[in-house]
């Protein structure tokens, strides 16, 4: 079953692109002539995500106030506390619904096929609880800290520093937040569960994916947009 709802991970402390935030969140900043979350949102639409959930923290109402208009985004303010990767998703099942649903960075830009169709066309519910969207660290534009998994033969995928680079897209089923109590926690306490159950699978990207989560992945996203692949 193909999904009909995605999630924008949008919530974060303002901290890591510097006076770039001084008076925006990182979301409203502008890469090759449009806010980051623009390029998010694209990516979801032309999936086919009648349903967008877009999670918020520092300077929030600014998030809030822009998407304000758009009929099918539901925007949810992290407030006292930031609920970290997992915890946000959590937070968000009750918009999210009851089939398995697409996560997307906001952070990233991307170049080549529409990433969240293709983790549609390679998403077996049967067998698993998870689907990541990769690419090659050749492919991970000003992205600075090495991989992130390897990819078995099977699809199966396991953490690794040499590996392959999660893009910040995936497929979940809501079913594997059953046993997760509300609150902080990071993505990687379900991903650890699915490892052990053999249920978290990767999915090579065949395009090109930006880092823009620092200062320095802005030039490099525009330059890959008009078609240089500088890493």
């Amino acid at each position: 079953m193909t999904p009909r709802a995605c999630m924008i991970m949008a919530a974060g402390f303002g901290t890591r692109m510097g006076a770039l935030t001084a008076a925006c969140p990182k979301p409203l900043i502008k890469v090759a002539g449009r806010p980051l979350i623009d390029h998010a949102l694209a990516e979801a639409r032309d999936a086919g995500a009648g349903r967008i959930v877009v999670n918020g923290h520092y300077r929030a109402d600014q998030l809030a106030a822009y998407l304000a208009d758009a009929p099918e985004v539901r925007f949810l303010h992290e407030v006292p506390e930031i609920l970290d990767s997992g915890g946000g998703v959590r937070n968000a099942l009750p918009l999210l619904g009851e089939i398995p649903f697409w996560t997307l960075n906001s952070d990233a830009v991307w170049r080549g096929d529409n990433a969240l169709n293709t983790l549609a066309a390679g998403w077996r519910p049967d067998r698993m609880g998870g689907l990541l969207l990769l690419v090659p660290q050749t492919r991970a534009v000003g992205r600075k800290d090495g991989g992130d998994f390897a990819l078995a033969g099977t699809g199966q995928i396991t953490p690794d520093k040499s590996g392959l680079v999660w893009t910040g897209a995936q497929i979940l089923d809501p079913a594997v937040f059953e046993t997760t109590p509300p609150g902080p926690f990071s993505m990687w306490v379900i991903w650890r569960k699915l490892i052990v159950e053999g249920r978290l699978f990767g999915l090579p990207y065949s395009g090109v994916w930006a880092d823009v989560g620092h200062p320095g992945g802005i030039a490099l996203a525009e330059e890959m947009l008009r078609g240089a692949d500088a890493v």
